[in-house]
């Protein structure tokens, strides 16, 4: 059984950086495709960024273009997410979702084959 445990998050003043990780263990970790998500208190779950499973391509929602960006190192089962210039407004608690399909951690939240425990972000202003 795959399992994704998140790491790096904590309490930043806004304009702040953070970096998140989430490393698998117990599956191929280059036969997935990897996303990060976030929820905020009282709000849905929400798409943040995405990466295949070579690295080559990448995605973001309009929210964190140019703030935010995903890499992977498939030597050491990880994800990262760079969080830089952070807002109030990115507070939430940020999951590591993994699929083996690109498509389906991009765009099919509830199809998603696994997911992470999460891990808390606060951005104080």
């Amino acid at each position: 059984q795959v399992q994704l445990v998140e790491s790096g998050g904590g309490l930043v003043q806004a304009g702040g950086s953070l970096r998140l990780s989430c490393a698998m263990t117990r599956g191929t970790f280059s036969s997935y495709a990897m996303a990060w998500f976030r929820q905020a208190s009282g709000k849905e779950r929400e798409f943040v960024a995405a990466i295949d499973w070579g690295g080559s391509s990448t995605e973001y929602a309009d929210s964190v273009k140019g703030r935010f960006a995903i890499s992977r190192d498939n030597a050491k089962n990880t994800v990262y997410l760079q969080m830089n210039s952070l807002k109030p407004e990115d507070t939430a608690v940020y999951y590591c979702a993994a699929d083996p399909n690109y498509r389906i951690v991009r765009t099919i939240i509830d199809r998603i084959a696994y997911w992470g425990q999460g891990t808390q972000v606060t951005v104080s202003s």
